[in-house]
């Protein structure tokens, strides 16, 4: 199957059938959204990935269609940063003298542009910003779940004081953005007989 047919043959899965997805199938999909373009590369993100029985059980009254989270393999949640520390940007940049075998000074220059960067923002626009980078981490989620066979539905209709509650998030800091249920549709799921309905290409491309 080629990607025109998986994301022509993909589309938001309202019931799954329970079936857990395999381990190294799992792991290329979440290996995407690590491999995700970033902004400066800072991946202001992280990804938590519930797989448990008991843990989608207790976030189901979080969801306002609760039938996605009952139903899938694993639910991933990807959380957005509020805030850039400077101990966040500096545990980067040793992370990159590490991977690379550099002098983390040889990096100072990089370093300190992004910092003026980060400090010429606002919170709300530095909140806004990464959460953009956490929508392309979703979309190489979805695509690459599509070519390994494997259905989603990306979901923002979720209780956000309850979803940090359960999940233990620091409100200060980050935020839930969105989430994405994994897994296999359901032969009860009637949507998935449904055309694909998009805009025609002349409405949709311009060409200059």
């Amino acid at each position: 199957m080629n990607y025109l047919e998986a994301l022509s043959r993909r589309y938001s899965v309202k019931k799954f059938n329970t079936e857990i997805i395999p381990q190294e199938v799992l792991h290329n999909i979440l290996e995407s959204g690590k491999l995700s373009a970033s902004s400066l590369g800072l991946q202001p993100y992280k990804i938590v990935v519930v797989e448990s029985k008991e843990m989608k059980q207790k976030l189901i009254p979080a969801f306002y269609n609760p039938s996605q989270i009952s139903t899938c393999s694993h639910l991933v949640v990807i959380i957005s940063k509020k805030i850039i520390e400077e101990s966040y940007i500096r545990g980067y940049f040793n992370h990159i003298s590490e991977v690379r075998e550099t002098p983390v000074e040889k990096l100072d220059l990089f370093k300190n542009s992004i910092n003026q960067h980060i400090n010429q923002k606002t919170q709300d626009e530095i909140f806004s910003w990464a959460e953009k980078q956490s929508y392309i981490v979703l979309a190489n989620l979805m695509y690459a779940a599509a070519i390994e066979n494997i259905d989603s539905c990306p979901m923002e209709g979720f209780r956000q004081d309850l979803i940090e509650e359960i999940l233990n998030i620091n409100s200060e800091t980050e935020k839930v953005t969105v989430t994405l249920a994994l897994g296999y549709r359901s032969e009860e799921d009637h949507f998935q007989h449904m055309k694909k309905v998009r805009k025609p290409n002349e409405k949709l491309f311009k060409f200059i």
